[in-house]
């Protein structure tokens, strides 16, 4: 595992964002781990978030691209971080862009989006915290291309929690497939798990919950 993944996993721990214990999802998936990207509150660590989503992005999708889009709300700060830090690590000029939930009626920037406005030939790269059911992308896709003629060059978010979506195949695959563009992670929630027992920092009672969690809802594709 690279080692900027290595560094989020330690990064999302000890910024308490990933958690384990006892969590009642959305789905109502009773999860013995859970991953808020709310709790990155600082300054220190949304920087370091930024570069973090920046080095995953540029590892998979390269820097051919103009538009970093964060759907509303938690989207939002993660495309300004990532964009700032595509500009201090890589030298990359990209523009942000978020949806709006309520669209905004008077002022120069109003309608409903937030940042750049999105134009004909722009490469987007959607950016969000985690993808468990690729709800949010039913309502943020068409937007974005409803907007302008722009191509989508693929979705980054922080943790692939690796589980079923509404088949047998994790919620960033079938949104690949739904979609038509590629999905990524920075990290997977194996790679977290592997990591933590290659360190000894996983007990075997948890580890022993994580694996009845993955055989029940865990996906096989």
């Amino acid at each position: 595992m690279e080692a900027y993944k290595q560094e989020f996993v330690d990064f999302m721990l000890d910024s308490k964002v990933l958690k384990f214990g006892d969590f009642t999802l959305k789905s109502g998936r009773k999860s013995p781990f859970f991953m808020n990207a709310g709790g990155y509150v600082t300054g220190e660590q949304l920087m370091k978030l930024g570069e973090y989503y920046a080095k995953a992005i540029v590892d998979n999708y390269g820097t051919d691209f103009d538009v970093l889009f964060g759907p509303a709300y938690k989207g939002i700060p993660l495309a300004v971080v990532t964009a700032v830090a595509l500009h201090t690590l890589y030298g990359k000029e990209v523009r942000y862009c978020s949806d709006r939930k309520e669209e905004k009626d008077h002022g120069a920037d109003k309608g409903s989006f937030l940042g750049t406005k999105l134009q004909d030939g722009d490469r987007v790269v959607m950016i969000e915290d985690v993808t468990t059911s690729g709800k949010s992308m039913e309502e943020t896709v068409p937007k974005v291309r409803g907007a302008a003629n722009v191509e989508i060059v693929g979705l980054m978010v922080s943790l692939n929690r690796n589980e079923k979506g509404k088949g047998n195949k994790t919620a960033l695959k079938e949104v690949a497939e739904l979609y038509g563009f590629p999905t990524a992670a920075i990290v997977s929630m194996p790679e977290v798990v592997e990591y933590l027992e290659e360190k000894n920092q996983l007990e075997p009672e948890l580890k022993a919950r994580i694996d009845a969690y993955y055989a029940q809802y865990g996906a096989t594709e």
